[in-house]
Formats: structure tokens, sequence, C-alpha cells
């Protein structure tokens, strides 16, 4: 291993002895990842404590060599924590800066960490790490999501809104059914984050460069040390999968598109023309010329910041597509798009966690849409179909050419008189007006799932158990 504690271009680089020079300008440039793998510290400095104390325990190294290197790398935790360390681009990377501070500190017994392992393992070894926590906090925001939308689901469980499809009025729902709805997307989203870190419990550390090693290790130790299940069980494999990174964009990418879609359903429910909810100002922005304006910005940034989570999933992939096992420099390209999504999600689920929390619901404006575009529609063909005994597509027919009078009269179904209605089917009775309202239309929703006030809180109840 090359002495770590000169300051010379060609000497600090662990492969100065078979090149002549160092590496230009360009090559320095293209080839250092100090400048974002250093985000990265923390995990590297806690895979070497592991790898040290097991080549301690195994007699690999001795013990004293192992208590220097850990005395050392808790200082070099310190001084990053503390802002006081100094990050070099000739030393190319995070592991390569570490270990030239930890040679300053102690000496020739830094040169015994990297035995039986390999820079190769050792990313593999810290990327994971760094992923299985961003997970773990991902888990986190979603369950606080999920909470803020049961809060107001519970609350408008019986508020009446219009339900779309196609962004036509449809048929009526409640509020409360229509945030049980992102309970169970965002439900979804942390399952998937669940099983993403089932998937990846495994510790590459001593696959070394891609072969395992000749020393005899104890994978199943420094395993167990990091937290990881069990070590991985192909050194080929360990070294150029990049499964879990990819796992992880792709749970941000479908968990950013269901954020999406709530912030164009804020932002179109924002709007005078609709009026349903009103954004707090913490959410909000004014315009610099007209002063009535009250801008959803929050919602539209969560709304874009799903294209850069997608970018950085198509970006991965590419990389990864082409690669022959088994490691290759290609992937040093893979931690800045998972470190980019990362943030982008982290800021897009405490936005719309807040905007959740704080955004008043107009009740009123809800309730007077929701009967509008003719929404009880289908109850009137349910009814037909109950009470005078005829088949669906008959009932829908009849139904149509009550609404083509409703709307020849410029009114609603419920306020057709009852000849209008038994001159189009002499079996309507005045019987019918019972479910031509929309509070009748969403309390007769009662099957499993529906959006009857007390299937509503059925859900609730449900999701309150198990988040």
């Amino acid at each position: 291993m090359a002495d770590n504690t000169t300051d010379t271009k060609s000497s600090n680089q662990m492969w100065g002895g078979r090149f002549a020079s160092g590496p230009d300008a360009i090559m320095e440039e293209i080839n250092a990842s100090i400048g974002f793998d250093k985000k990265l510290f923390a995990q590297d400095i806690r895979g070497s404590i592991a790898h040290a104390t097991m080549l301690a325990h195994q007699g690999i190294i001795s013990g004293d060599d192992k208590d220097k290197i850990v005395h050392g790398l808790n200082t070099i935790l310190s001084e990053i924590e503390g802002g006081n360390f100094e990050f070099s681009r000739q030393l190319e990377d995070i592991h390569m800066n570490i270990e030239a501070r930890l040679a300053t500190l102690i000496g020739p017994a830094a040169g015994r960490l990297h035995t039986a392992r390999s820079r190769n393992d050792q990313v593999a070894l810290d990327f994971r790490l760094w992923v299985k926590e961003e997970l773990e906090k991902t888990e986190q925001m979603l369950t606080g999501l999920i909470a803020a939308f049961l809060d107001r689901a519970e609350e408008h469980a019986e508020s009446v809104m219009p339900g779309f499809t196609h962004l036509q009025t449809a048929q009526p729902v409640t509020f409360g059914h229509h945030c049980m709805a992102y309970v169970e997307m965002f439900g979804r989203d942390r399952a998937r984050v669940r099983h993403a870190i089932e998937h990846l419990d495994e510790s590459p550390i001593g696959a070394a460069a891609l072969a395992g090693t000749g020393y005899p290790i104890d994978r199943h130790m420094t395993a167990k040390a990091l937290g990881f299940r069990e070590p991985t069980r192909n050194s080929i494999d360990t070294v150029s999968d990049r499964d879990f990174a990819i796992e992880f964009l792709s749970i941000a990418a479908i968990a950013g598109m269901h954020l999406s879609r709530l912030a164009e359903e804020i932002v179109i429910w924002s709007t005078p023309q609709f009026g349903f909810v009103r954004l707090s100002d913490a959410f909000s922005t004014g315009s610099s010329i007209m002063p009535q304006k009250k801008n959803p910005d929050a919602a539209e940034l969560v709304r874009a910041k799903t294209g850069r989570i997608n970018g950085s999933l198509v970006a991965l992939l590419t990389i990864m597509k082409g690669l022959p096992l088994a490691y290759s420099k290609d992937m040093q390209e893979d931690k800045e798009q998972v470190f980019d999504a990362a943030e982008s999600l982290e800021l897009a689920i405490a936005a719309m966690t807040g905007m959740v929390r704080d955004m008043t619901v107009n009740t009123a404006r809800m309730k007077a849409a929701a009967g509008s575009g003719y929404s009880t529609a289908t109850d009137l063909a349910d009814w037909l179909v109950r009470e005078a005994g005829l088949p669906f597509r008959d009932a829908h027919h009849v139904t149509g050419r009550a609404v083509a009078l409703a709307e020849s009269k410029g009114c609603d179904l419920a306020e057709l008189p009852l000849s209008d209605l038994q001159a189009i089917h002499a079996d309507i009775t005045d019987k019918v007006y019972d479910v031509l309202t929309v509070e009748a239309s969403v309390a007769s929703r009662k099957s499993f799932g529906g959006t009857a006030p007390s299937e509503v809180r059925r859900q609730i109840a449900f999701w309150r158990a198990r988040n």
C-alpha cells in the first residue's frame, strides 16, 4: 500500500508505481469522486471499524493495531462531523481520504486496515449502508404522511365532494374517502420500502475485488456487526450489484408519481374556479405584480421534483445496462443519482405532509359541486333496477333520457317533477327522490371499500391499527 502521508501527485495514487507520471488535470477531474462520495464518510468509517475488529478477532492483525485503527477512525469521524477535515481531490474518493488521514494519525498500523478487502467491496458496503438508512428514513416519513391523511379522512368522513373520472364529475364521494385513496397509495409505497430493505439486507464486505480472499475472515461476524441479516453469497455479483440503488430509485419514482398526482389535485382544487381547498401561507407565495395571487408553489415544486427522480432512475439504469461483470468505473456515477433523488423525495414528502395538515377544506364548496353534472344519475339507474325491476342496461337508457330532460330544462335531476319522470317511465314513484341527493348517494355506497361514511371509518380504523 502506498504511503499516504506524503503529498505528491504521483505517490498519493495507490497505482502510482504502474504509471511513470500522475494523471493530468482532465484525468483527475473525471476520476475523482470525493466531491459527492464524501457523503458516505460515516458509513465508510463504520464499515472499517467492523472490518478491523473482525481482522483482529481472526488473528489477521494484532489487537494493538486494531485499537489504534479504531481510535484513529473515531478521531476522523469527529473531525469530519466537526467540519475540521480537509478533503483532497488528489486522493480521489472518501476511502483514500480517510485512509490517508488515518496513516497521518496512527502511522504504519493504518496500512493493515485494507487487508482482505478492496475498494470494490468497500464502496458496495458504504453505498448499501447509506441506501438502507435512507430507506428507513423514507419509511418513517411515509408513515407521517399517512397519519396526516388519516386525520383529515376522519375529520371529513361525511364531507361530500364530487368524485371524478376523466376530470369530469362522476359520482358523489366523501372527502374522507378521497383522502383514504392516498393512504392506500402511500401505504403501497411504504410496503415497497420495507421489501427493499429486506432485499438489500446482505453485507458485501469480504468479497474483496471480485473473487473473495484467502485470509481466514469471518463475513458473518462483520455482517452482524453492521446490522445485516447475512453476508452476500457470490463475490462477483457482490461488487457489481447496484440493484439496491436501482430499487431505491424505482420506489422513489413511484412514490414521486403519487406525490405528483396529489400535487396536481391540490393545484386544481386551490384555484378560484374550484375553491375546494386553501393552502396556508407557509406553502404558498404571492405574485410580484398581481397582489391578489396566492400561488400553490410548494405543490408545483413537488410535481416538478418527480421529473428529477424519474431522470435519476433512467440514468442509473442506462449506466448499468451494458456493464460486464464484475466492477467497472462506470459505477462511480451511481451515487449522485441516488443522492439527488433521495433529497428530492425527502423534500417532496415533507412538503406534502405539511400541506395536507395545514390546508383549509371548503366543505360547502365541495358539497355544492358534488351535485353538479348530474352526479346522482347512477343512483337513479340503481333505483330503477331495485324498485322497478328493470335490467341495468334499460335503466341506464331511462336515466339517460332523464338527464337529457333535466339538461334541457336547466335543472338537477332532483328538481324534475314526478310527472316528467313518469312520462319517461311509468313505474317511477316519488320514492325516487330519496336517492337523488348527494348525501343519500354516498350513504348508500356501503360495499367494502366504498365511500359511505361508515365504510370510510372502517378503513380508517384498519389503517390506524397498522400505521
